[in-house]
């Protein structure tokens, strides 16, 4: 059950990731990149997990026919988007062409 917040996130992270990877076309493709951008992606899926898996343990379920504002599976959204943003600026900065 723990997972299962990540299992239905999965394909959407997946896409993130695609489009991380794969976008912008215009930044030079080098193999320090390429480095980046694997490292980027490994710490977003690791984040990712992570932070939902906290989430999980700390959310406190709501009885039956309540609804409660804590979702654990946006903790591991918000992980994986964060690190992606940051890491989109921070390869921007770096291989930008002047």
């Amino acid at each position: 059950m723990r997972f299962l917040a990540i299992l239905l996130l999965a394909p959407w992270l997946l896409i993130l990731g695609w489009v991380y990877w794969a976008y912008p076309k215009s930044l030079p493709r080098t193999a320090g990149r390429r480095s980046l951008d694997a490292l980027v992606l490994l710490l977003a899926a690791a984040g990712a997990v992570g932070c939902a898996l906290l989430g999980f343990d700390t959310v406190r379920v709501p009885q039956v026919g309540q609804f409660g504002p804590s979702l654990p599976a946006l903790y591991g959204y918000g992980a994986c988007v964060g690190v992606l943003v940051v890491g989109a600026i921070l390869r921007t900065m770096i291989w930008r062409r002047r």
